[in-house]
């Protein structure tokens, strides 16, 4: 099993932060969702008890008012009533202003106490609003983890990559100016050198021998210009085709293509389904390179015996496809060290194109490569 990147452990940890704190805002929720159905409950007794008072209250209101009166008449003709009516007179008068106190205390407690319960309901009801909308919240943030965000890992290794292919580009270029200063350095250079040493020794020859040896010195001479030149041609050729300025991007490959296949064992076809059209300069660069890139792919790794190469170029689309039929690949394992892929995406996305790659092993590969033009910058040949 192979081992997680940072990205994706730090990922994990992180989902498993946020669930844990939308189990905990869950049970806060649940709890105070509990504690408001039981307080709800005791409200509606509380609010029955208190009307319940009330109306003890009015009744014991009544009672205590007639014994209050009672006493007073009792008082105020106290000689008309015997010393046990005075008595009960009064003790009715003052049970009924006790039980009144207390039913008023017990009134006011229950007030009270419905004051406290509808203040909390009210906290509690704010706080389960607000535990079920951080739960939405974390869900939502759980899900954009668990989708949009899984990409951050494919990103970081496309960063990873692209680090890679900035390093292995200069690497590459440094690479090249080796070779052009040792090809230049063993051809060209060289050439030029004996030139210059043959030059000296037709004066020679003509003093020694004659003009007869000297004409000698002299074709031979000619035609280490000339193979130089040729030399020095490849050289710039292998850096950029001329042609390509020249003629356009079909006849460069044409004449790229038969090049190459003289110097490899496969067979090459090359088929223009298009028009004879020349596409803005970055264009057919990006075509020539992806071709070429390709081609070189299909001989140097896959091993083909036969590459089929198509172009298709309209005035609102340019379309390019390399088929072989060597060893094919996975195209979702990414070879260590190897940029050519990477390096084709690269360039076709600079031009707003689409790369499509379709292989398995054993059953050879199909690039196709589709740029779109605008129509405005399309000349004809």
């Amino acid at each position: 099993m192979a081992a997680k990147n940072p990205i994706e452990n730090i990922l994990e940890r992180m989902m498993d932060a946020v669930g844990d704190s939308r189990e905990k805002i869950f049970e806060i929720g649940e709890e105070s969702r509990s504690e408001y159905t039981q307080l709800k409950s005791e409200l509606d007794n509380i609010q029955s008890n208190v009307i319940t008072i009330i109306e003890k209250n009015e009744k014991m209101e009544i009672h205590s008012r007639f014994a209050r009166n009672r006493l007073a008449e009792v008082s105020k003709h106290f000689a008309n009533y015997t010393d046990e009516e005075v008595r009960r007179a009064y003790e009715q008068a003052n049970d009924y202003q006790i039980q009144l106190a207390v039913l008023r205390q017990e009134e006011k407690q229950l007030r009270e106490r419905r004051d406290q319960i509808e203040r909390r309901l009210v906290r509690l009801k704010e706080t389960v609003e607000r535990a079920d909308n951080l739960v939405s919240q974390i869900n939502v943030v759980i899900n954009y983890l668990t989708g949009d965000l899984k990409q951050v890992t494919a990103m970081v290794a496309d960063a990873v990559e692209m680090q890679k292919f900035g390093l292995k580009i200069i690497e590459a270029q440094e690479e090249e100016r080796k070779r052009l200063s040792r090809e230049i350095h063993d051809g060209p250079a060289q050439m030029m050198a004996n030139v210059a040493l043959r030059s000296e020794l037709v004066e020679r020859v003509y003093a020694e021998k004659g003009v007869e040896e000297a004409m000698q010195e002299i074709r031979d001479l000619r035609c280490m210009v000339k193979d130089s030149l040729a030399e020095v041609r490849r050289i710039i050729y292998d850096l950029r085709p001329m042609a390509l300025d020249d003629l356009g991007l079909i006849p460069t490959l044409e004449k790229y293509l038969r090049h190459v296949q003289e110097r490899m064992d496969a067979t090459i076809i090359f088929r223009n389904f298009g028009k004879d059209i020349r596409l803005p300069t970055e264009m057919e660069i990006a075509l020539f390179r992806f071709v070429q890139e390709a081609v070189q792919n299909a001989n140097k790794h896959a091993e083909a015996t036969e590459i089929l190469v198509k172009v298709e170029l309209k005035p609102t689309r340019a379309v390019a496809v390399i088929k072989d039929n060597g060893k094919g690949f996975n195209p979702n394992v990414k070879k260590e060290g190897s940029f050519g892929i990477l390096g084709m995406r690269e360039r076709v996305n600079m031009l707003d194109g689409h790369l499509s790659i379709d292989s398995k092993p054993g059953a050879g590969t199909l690039i196709m490569v589709q740029i779109p033009v605008d129509g405005s910058k399309v000349g004809k040949k």
